[in-house]
């Protein structure tokens, strides 16, 4: 046998649109290879929804690759190792993968494949699968060619691989063979590129026809919301298709009459920005791979032994006594999802309101979110903690958000049910209900539903002084300036969403990039 072109999937999990496998095809016989690393599976970041999620990809593209001659071969161990044994065996014509905007872990496992490949004489091709640019060397003009990376054809699936005898599949372990742990989430979206499809057509032919409008409340965003984003982080399907098919999804309502568009250009041009927000925060890790470790303005940075453990438990368990802070935490832990800017209040409330540490908090939040990205999650939670230097000051009111977005209380209700009894006019602050009002209830505050663990109003008026103290330190306003250079939004030309003035120094830093802060509502 001729030695082998190896395609190494990792979270690029289709067939459609991936230029690695259609390129090595060209090449000679192919090795469609997916290696499981237990160490990987082992980091703080790695839940079993998500390797579930992974999974059931994964025997779906096995499935498509079988109808094209070759099924997916799954190994579980190093993947350094793996590719020797390979090398040994069959000898290795070309490594294929995708670029990885990943976790620090697999930052530091790809520099170990590349002395690899390098030690061996063995060409490694990395194909971009976002719009994200690595070795950038200035954001300069990002968005322009952000746009025609989008705007490049759509990559078919190769019409035939070479059967390789006499190689066994390999089995595709499960959460428990990996040292998972139990991890219920009855409310996960599944895995596959079938049901990626499938929740991509929903959304642009019926559930996004008011996005733009419903993508706040944690009641309507659950259908409101493209609910694509595990999909994009696993790589069921490419940014590439998303967006395209999104766009002649708007072509085909500009070509309606008036009155039968309704509210879908404005919902699918939100959309459409959201998909360019995207890859602008995971270019943010790519050009500095330790903002998910250190903030990103250093004089942002607290003791790291801050934890309160009690607290921090409290929070994780939706056992606050800030009833929609603890609401929105049990939906997620339920369901693996939740909108953007439940997000957002979590991890304010997680920062500003509790005193936790950024990381600590960010990696409780990674476990359960089933579309977890490493890029997007880790510039939020730091910018929703206040450790970026350069955006708008953001302390959400957990209070007023339940007010705003749940003002009937049936989102609290039904991940509360212990407040079941509690009348409306006392649900979000039930603290405030009078003791004779309990009693004649047969309910208890701090017995049948804990007493909120901090005074809300006066934590947040604590953490307002502890970020303006950080940014009136000498050097503090320079050093924001050069963030903005290095990872500032540069929106030229794009119409979709986002902006502001131009302003000079930090006053520019922060109206540019605080309307980040309502984006990626996928």
């Amino acid at each position: 046998m001729d030695p082998l072109q190896i395609v190494w999937f990792k979270r690029d999990l289709r067939l459609v649109d991936h230029r690695p496998l259609l390129q090595a095809c060209q090449q000679g016989p192919v090795l469609p290879l997916v290696v499981v690393e237990p160490e990987l599976w082992q980091q703080p970041d790695a839940s079993a929804r998500q390797w579930e999620f992974c999974a059931e990809s994964l025997e779906e593209l096995r499935r498509d690759l079988a109808q094209l001659g070759q099924p997916l071969v799954v190994r579980v161990g190093v993947v350094v190792q793996v590719l020797e044994r390979a090398r040994r065996r069959f000898g290795i014509a070309g490594l294929w993968s995708h670029e990885e905007t990943g976790n620090g872990w697999t930052y530091a496992r790809d520099l170990q494949v590349g002395r690899w490949a390098r030690q061996h004489g063995i060409a490694w091709m990395e194909i971009p699968q976002f719009g994200v640019i690595r070795r950038l060397g200035s954001r300069q003009g990002w968005a322009r060619r952000w746009e025609t990376r989008m705007a490049e054809p759509l990559a078919p699936p190769p019409q035939a691989l070479m059967p390789l005898q006499g190689l066994d599949p390999g089995p595709i372990p499960t959460a428990q063979d990996l040292g998972l742990e139990a991890d219920p989430c009855p409310g996960r979206q599944r895995g596959g590129r079938q049901e990626g499809l499938a929740v991509l057509e929903s959304f642009l032919m019926q559930r996004g026809a008011r996005y733009h409008r419903e993508l706040s409340s944690p009641n309507s965003a659950v259908a409101s919301c493209s609910r694509l984003s595990p999909h994009l982080a696993w790589g069921t399907l490419s940014m590439r298709e998303v967006v395209q098919r999104g766009r002649q999804r708007r072509d085909q309502i500009k070509r309606l009459p008036e009155a039968q568009r309704g509210d879908w250009l404005r919902a699918l041009r939100g959309f459409d920005g959201r998909l360019h927000w995207h890859c602008h925060f995971i270019q943010k890790l790519e050009s500095q791979p330790n903002l998910e470790f250190r903030e990103l303005h250093p004089l942002t940075a607290v003791a790291a032994d801050a934890t309160d453990a009690e607290r921090l438990a409290a929070w994780a368990e939706g056992r606050t006594g800030l009833p929609f802070v603890d609401a929105c935490m049990r939906s997620l832990i339920a369901t693996g999802w939740i909108n953007f800017r439940m997000r957002a209040m979590l991890m304010s409330v997680a920062s500003h309101h509790l005193e936790l540490p950024w990381r600590q908090s960010g990696l409780h939040l990674a476990r359960l979110f089933v579309d977890y990205e490493p890029g997007i999650h880790w510039s939020q939670c730091q910018m929703q903690s206040g450790t970026t230097g350069i955006n708008t000051i953001r302390i959400y009111n957990p209070i007023k958000q339940g007010q705003e977005h749940d003002p009937e209380g049936v989102f609290m209700r039904r991940w509360l049910p212990e407040l079941e009894a509690v009348p409306l006019v006392h649900l979000h602050e039930p603290w405030a209900m009078p003791p004779f009002t309990q009693m004649r209830l047969g309910w208890t505050l701090g017995v049948d539903y804990p007493t909120p663990i901090v005074d809300y109003a006066a934590a947040a008026r604590q953490a307002r002084d502890r970020i303006w103290a950080r940014r009136r330190q000498p050097g503090f306003r320079e050093q924001s300036d050069a963030i903005v250079e290095r990872h500032g939004s540069r929106r030229s030309g794009m119409g979709a969403s986002g902006g502001g003035r131009r302003r000079k120094a930090g006053a520019k830093a922060q109206a540019s990039q605080g309307v980040i802060q309502l984006g990626l509502d996928l």
